[in-house]
C-alpha cells in the first residue's frame, strides 16, 4: 500500500493506493494521526484502494472519531464498488460522509 498526503483547500487529503488490511493499517494510522487538527478536515481518497479489511475499517472509524472529537470533519471519497459494498454491509455508509 502507498499513502500520499496532499493539501486541498486547507484540508489534508490522504490518497490510499492498494490494500488496506492487517499488515498495512498501522502504516495508515501512523500517517494520519498527526494530520488531525482542531477544526480541520481529513479526506481519504480511496480511488485506488483495492481492498479493505476489518483492521482497515478500524482505522477509518478511529479517524472519524478523532476528527469529530476535535471539531473537524472526516470525508471518504471515490470508493470502488467492492469497497463501497463493505462500507454498506458494515453500516459505515450511514455513519460517514462519503463523496
Amino acid at each position: 500500500m502507498d499513502i500520499i498526503v496532499l493539501e486541498e483547500n486547507g484540508a489534508k487529503l490522504v490518497c490510499i493506493n492498494g490494500r488496506l488490511d492487517t499488515v498495512t493499517s498501522p502504516e495508515l494510522e501512523k500517517a494520519v494521526n498527526p494530520l488531525i487538527e482542531v477544526g480541520g478536515t481529513v479526506i481519504f481518497n480511496c480511488e485506488k484502494m483495492e481492498y479493505i479489511s476489518s483492521a482497515g475499517l478500524r482505522v477509518v472509524l478511529s479517524t472519524h472519531k478523532q476528527c469529530a472529537a476535535s471539531g473537524g470533519r472526516f470525508i471518504v471519497r471515490n470508493l470502488s464498488s467492492e469497497v463501497k459494498s463493505v462500507f454498506d454491509m458494515t453500516g459505515f455508509s450511514r455513519l460517514l460522509t462519503i463523496e
